[in-house]
């Protein structure tokens, strides 16, 4: 209803005009009316997505350039009739597409997660009366009854509020509870800004209110939230798009090849069109890593197993790489960075500064004036101010196993703590009456009896409301002396100048004869006790990781729904920006830039306060169009359309919504931000690893293919069988790359800056490696064939050692490549990975028992051959081993790698 051009919204709309807007009255609508709107407007509820039909996911896992060449192999195969190689391969690439389908999860349900939060009922004046209806029955116009522990049922702007604050840390950020009133706030005020309204699926913590429905389901903010995720597309993650080019890439080269072998053995040599196909089909074969989107599945998901033990729980298969890419994460603050537990940090009185330790609700801390710890009973300035805060405060803070809890306020909990840190004990002492705390006056004031029986009036509260009220101060000698206003003042500053949430406290007379309180009470002539300095602070964890990942070369950014001032305390104090020239940029100003504008200040950046979700998906997409790699952290539901936009959403498994765990692709199961550090190094370990598997895995298929293609071109016997190929690369080469997957991160893995998000998983240095080792492995394999064909063999055998020696030459190259720079040739290289060895002998029986088994013999075409050619093959396997070492010799003098180092 807010939505109309020529009108101002709600929020900066006086209450009877809004009224009027709706079409409604304080009274509420008729039965009659409210479905007659329901029926325009439709249910209080958010739409459910639409699932992704089946038969797509599963079309889906066929969409890989490399897996069209292997069908259209098959299918080629099919046409000639043989059957036995129709089968292997179309195998193959339905194991490859099954893997995909078990590993991609459950469905995107961040929309779902968000439906939740509507409330299930709510308090509606209907027909002059007030009933309990579903929330779903809500329409706009409906006046709704708010009380303490009630969720938000609907957008309400608020007619009536009476002490009522509301929980929208999941919307805004806000790591405190909001104070709500009537009164109308500016136009451009932002949601965290509205104290007019409350919003759909927010909790009311205190006090109580009722509103005028505004909106309802969709067109609420958390359903505005739902539109922003379903309109988010997802992006790829660098290697999807490495593996992508190069896959496209590699085809077009194979079919370029394939073409010259079909125009020189059919015009040169006169090849029969059958044996033709069948040299063709068995190059695309040798030359397609069919293997590799299967290698690349299985060390992701390894990588997943690992990154669960890590505390990080992987929802999304390539989130696991794509965290070993980041070069940027841009942070919520409260809860992600900060403990989301308010914590009294520093205590001022006219005596002494004094210094708070400990964080959280735990009472582990002291007080320390000048780092030495006192004691209340030695400080009676100290004892004074505890002793107000204390009394003044209906919070509870208790044990819960190995963890503190609190029932009640934030900031009451966080005095509630400092009391339990002084020791603080008041025998006898009772409280006779109270001034609740009440976001128009913001204070709160109590009447005890001491256990000597004097009566005292303690107030607590906002500092400038405090010091209105006071006509003296305790000084530092305990005497009462005029107030300083200025040198108050001078304090209060400085505090919120660090981020503070500055407290004051007062201590006054109550009426003689009186044990009852009113607001007269304490309008004047109380005196001013001290200041208390509350913050939701820091992890230290969060701190050594931001500055590790700084190391690392990865930016932290703070986004938040907190203050500027505040906000950009908390990032000097936790390492994100340094020195004073460093500014902060509120969600009014971004909302002011252009599109051009926020791209020119983004990279600069590194503080952002009064967001909105809006505004977070535009500082992602600004960051992108860098070419950054950008997680996002958070904990609320505002936080779910900037996840869902990120390379890699990282939700918070312990105080995180529902909607920002299912919109996210890493849930830390610890609520840590150190482990997001620990991810990223995680992800950076399982890339190397990855690289080290395709660059061992390439120079398989390249010398396959070179086999064949020489035979081709030259007019040569086939030395492969199109079956003997996949057997290389489905057993022995994924068997043998796979044991890659388990090397440690590699030294200083934390200490290089991130990987060119937009380079190629090959450079053109490895890339002459690939070709050098292709030509090596497969020159020995057709030295093999020859000279065994030429000294009697049969065909069979001739084939069967050629495929040895290619299986042998890959072992010898898997020690190569555990170190692509460093030498191999130590001890090093023989331990260390214990899968290395396993694969190993693996492979070695597997391929016995190709050349020994009958039944093997059938389906491969091999034939049993004697020692002396495995003696043979075995020795041109060392020798590839020496050579690929003088090699990797030569490019360590040349300076030509050195990122992946041993």
């Amino acid at each position: 209803m807010d939505e109309v051009t020529d009108q101002p919204p709600v929020w900066a709309t006086p209450v009877d005009e809004v009224l009027e807007r709706l079409g409604t009255s304080r009274d509420g609508l008729t039965d009659a009316e409210a479905e007659r709107r329901l029926a325009d407007v439709g249910p209080n509820r958010l739409p459910p997505p639409e699932p992704t039909p089946w038969w797509k996911r599963v079309v889906a896992q066929f969409e890989d350039t490399l897996i069209y060449i292997l069908l259209a192999s098959a299918a080629a195969k099919a046409v000639l009739e043989d059957w036995v190689d129709f089968t292997v391969i179309l195998a193959v690439a339905v194991i490859n597409a099954a893997i995909g389908l078990i590993q991609e999860g459950r469905a995107e349900k961040a929309l779902a997660g968000i439906r939740t939060m509507l409330s299930v009922q709510a308090d509606v004046r209907r027909d002059g009366g007030w009933r309990r209806v579903d929330a779903e029955a809500l329409a706009p116009g409906d006046v709704v009854r708010l009380r303490g522990g009630d969720k938000v049922p609907a957008d309400l702007r608020l007619l009536a509020a009476s002490n009522l604050q509301v929980e929208e840390s999941a919307l805004t950020g806000e790591s405190v509870p909001s104070s709500k009133d009537v009164d109308v706030v500016a136009a451009d005020a932002g949601v965290g800004d509205r104290a007019d309204m409350v919003f759909s699926g927010t909790l009311v913590t205190q006090g109580s209110g009722l509103g005028v429905v505004t909106a309802t389901g969709q067109s609420t903010e958390v359903g505005r939230i739902q539109t922003l995720v379903d309109e988010v597309e997802p992006l790829e993650t660098p290697l999807s798009r490495q593996l992508d080019a190069f896959g496209k890439a590699l085809a077009l080269l194979i079919a370029v090849m394939a073409v010259v072998m079909v125009l020189v053995g059919r015009l040169v040599h006169d090849f029969d069109i059958p044996e033709l196909v069948s040299a063709t089909i068995g190059f695309a074969v040798a030359a397609v890593p069919e293997g590799l989107p299967a290698l690349v599945t299985i060390i992701l998901a390894l990588g997943v197993q690992q990154m669960a033990r890590e505390r990080a729980i992987t929802r999304k298969l390539p989130a696991v790489e794509a965290l070993g890419s980041v070069t940027t994460i841009c942070s919520d603050k409260t809860g992600t960075l900060t403990k989301n537990e308010m914590t009294a940090r520093t205590v001022v009185t006219r005596a002494a500064a004094y210094e708070v330790t400990g964080i959280g609700y735990a009472p582990d801390g002291e007080i320390r004036d000048g780092g030495a710890p006192v004691r209340c009973e030695e400080r009676p300035d100290l004892a004074e101010l505890v002793t107000v805060m204390a009394r003044c405060n209906d919070a509870v803070v208790r044990r819960d196993g190995d963890d503190w809890t609190l029932v009640g306020v934030p900031t009451d909990g966080a005095l509630r703590t400092l009391a339990l840190k002084a020791s603080f004990d008041d025998p006898g002492g009772r409280r006779l009456d109270v001034v609740p705390f009440d976001s128009q006056t913001k204070y709160m004031a109590t009447l005890d009896r001491a256990a000597d029986g004097s009566l005292q009036v303690s107030v607590k509260g906002a500092p400038d409301r405090i010091l209105d009220r006071c006509g003296s101060q305790r000084g530092a000698d305990g005497s009462t002396e005029p107030l300083d206003r200025e040198w108050w003042s001078e304090r209060i500053e400085d505090l919120g100048s660090q981020g503070l949430r500055v407290l004051a406290a007062a201590v006054g007379a109550p009426r003689p004869g009186e044990e009852a309180l009113s607001d007269e009470d304490v309008s004047q002539g109380l005196e001013m006790v001290g200041l208390v300095g509350i913050v939701d602070p820091p992890r230290p964890e969060a701190v050594a990781a931001i500055e590790k990942c700084h190391r690392a070369g990865i930016r932290v950014k703070m986004i938040t729904g907190d203050h500027a001032g505040t906000a950009l305390a908390i990032g000097r104090e936790m390492g994100i920006v340094e020195g004073e020239g460093v500014g902060v940029l509120t969600g009014a100003e971004l909302e002011a830039m252009s599109t051009t504008q926020l791209r020119e200040a983004v990279l600069e950046v590194d503080i952002y306060a009064r967001t909105s979700p809006e505004h977070k998906i535009r500082i992602v997409s600004a960051l992108q169009h860098h070419r950054e790699v950008v997680a996002m952290t958070g904990d609320g539901v505002n936080d779910a359309p900037a996840l869902t936009q990120a390379d890699v959403g990282v939700a918070m498994g312990i105080k995180g919504t529902e909607a920002t765990k299912e919109a996210a692709d890493v849930v830390l199961a610890d609520d840590n931000f150190a482990t997001i550090e620990k991810a990223v190094e995680e992800g950076r370990r399982i890339y190397d690893n990855v690289r080290k598997s395709v660059l061992f895995l390439l120079p398989t298929n390249g010398a396959q293919a070179l086999v064949m293609l020489v035979a081709v071109v030259f007019g040569m016997t086939l030395p492969l069988e199109p079956v003997q190929v996949l057997w290389i690369n489905m057993v022995t080469a994924v068997t043998l790359s796979l044991a890659l997957a388990y090397e440690k991160a590699e030294p200083g893995i934390m200490d290089r800056r991130p990987r060119d998000p937009g380079a190629s998983v090959v450079d053109l240095a490895y890339g002459w490696r690939i070709a050098v080792v292709s030509v090596l492995i497969g020159g020995a394999a057709l030295l093999v064939f020859t000279t065994t064909y030429d000294a009697g063999l049969s065909l069979d055998e001739a084939r069967t050692a050629a495929v040895t020696m290619l299986a042998l030459g890959q072992l010898a190259y898997l020690f190569n490549s555990r170190y692509l720079d460093a030498s191999s040739l130590t001890t090093r290289a023989l331990r260390g990975n214990p899968a290395v060895w396993i694969s190993s002998a693996a492979m070695v029986l597997a391929q016995i028992g190709f050349v020994y088994l009958p039944f093997m013999n059938t389906w491969f075409e091999s034939a049993p051959i004697g020692l002396d050619v495995w003696g043979y093959t075995a020795a041109l396997a060392i020798a590839v081993f020496l050579l690929v070492e003088v090699g990797k010799a030569v490019d360590r003098w040349r300076g030509v790698h050195g990122e992946i180092g041993g």
